[in-house]
């Protein structure tokens, strides 16, 4: 049974709320001040608080200033009930850490929901989740579940991009996680000269778009759709309270991260060291084992030869003739402008 405190000066409300959330099934202490609900905190440590705001010797604002300095309170979640309704009363409560707000007069349903609410996060922060992308999606769904339909609306819809569209530019500020529901999406950098460079490939259940948002910096890259998807957008507020709420999905990103920068570090290596047909190999050996589903197949890929050339860091007209000479050396085949690998272990093994 779940322990509630209720601060309310008033007795005819601190006795009706009270009633209610005993009928509820919860374990009711009252106090009929700030100062006396400080004190009954201290004692029981309850697992929610609901207090009024205009009180005698305390106000609301005293009590949760008063529990946020005690290491064994703070956390504890935090309802305010008030007769005002103005926006800066409601700002000045958050920013002071409170979780919710019931504007009185209320109904039973409007208490009880909030209450509920409030058990149902904290059961999530309680939660071991996964540290990979399916348990980072678990985590969203279950902070879903607790919001209300506009956040939901919100912060979790899912976008269709067609192929070629931009997902996001490089110079812009990000608001938003991309999470693949189906699809593929590569990100690039232009040159001052034009030129483009591709720098990352994603597929379905990867996230994209996250190294900004951790460094709180504009895009450093573009992202374009390679053909038609499916993305998850999950807001910016989300994705902070994932990060700040879940050590293992911080894990998770911060491994993402590391992932990504021994890539980029073998990527210029590439490109500075290793001859034109090698990185030509490494390109479609790239493709492939970012997006082979069966290992008994012999992959085969549709792609732009702009893409591919922007892959491999060469010029399209340098791609088109080495892939020529992979079809004369019986490496790959080609054919309707797919490009179908024939001899995986010649093209790993191809040397400077």
């Amino acid at each position: 049974m779940k322990n509630i405190l209720l601060i309310e000066d008033n007795a005819e409300i601190r006795e009706n709320t009270a009633e209610i959330l005993e009928l509820a099934n919860y374990k009711v202490a009252v106090a009929a001040n700030g100062k006396t609900g400080v004190q009954s905190a201290l004692q029981q440590k309850p697992d929610l608080i609901i207090c009024d705001v205009m009180m005698p010797e305390l106000d609301g604002y005293g009590v949760l200033h008063l529990l946020n300095k005690n290491p064994d309170l703070m956390g504890i979640p935090f309802i305010f009930l008030t007769a005002k309704a103005e926006r800066n009363e409601f700002r000045k409560g958050m920013e002071m850490g409170a979780d919710d707000y019931v504007t009185k007069p209320f109904t039973d349903i409007e208490l009880l929901n909030a209450v509920e609410a409030r058990f149902k996060k904290t059961d999530i922060l309680k939660k071991n989740y996964a540290a990979n992308e399916q348990g980072v999606i678990e985590l969203l769904n279950d902070v879903k579940a607790t919001a209300t339909l506009d956040e939901l609306t919100e912060s979790n819809n899912i976008n269709t991009y067609t192929k070629k569209q931009i997902i996001y530019s490089e110079g812009k500020y990000p608001n938003q996680l991309f999470f693949i529901k189906s699809g593929k999406v590569k990100t690039y950098k232009t040159t001052d000269l034009g030129k483009e460079l591709t720098i990352d490939l994603y597929k379905d259940a990867d996230f994209f778009g996250y190294n900004a948002l951790l460094e709180n910096s504009k895009y450093k890259e573009t992202a374009e759709a390679l053909d038609d998807c499916e993305l998850c957008i999950i807001s910016k507020e989300d994705f902070e309270t994932l990060i700040n709420k879940s050590p293992k999905v911080a894990q998770k990103f911060i491994q993402l991260l590391a992932k990504n920068v021994s890539e980029k570090e073998e990527q210029l290596l590439s490109l500075a060291y290793d001859s034109l047909r090698k990185r030509i190999a490494d390109a479609l050996l790239q493709l492939q084992n970012k997006y082979k589903t069966s290992e008994d197949e012999k992959f085969s890929m549709h792609i732009s030869r702009a893409d591919l050339a922007n892959i491999a860091g060469t010029a399209t007209e340098s791609l088109i003739r080495t892939l020529s000479d992979f079809k004369n050396d019986g490496l790959i085949q080609i054919k309707e402008g797919n490009i179908t690998i024939i001899d995986e272990q010649k093209l790993s093994l191809m040397i400077n």
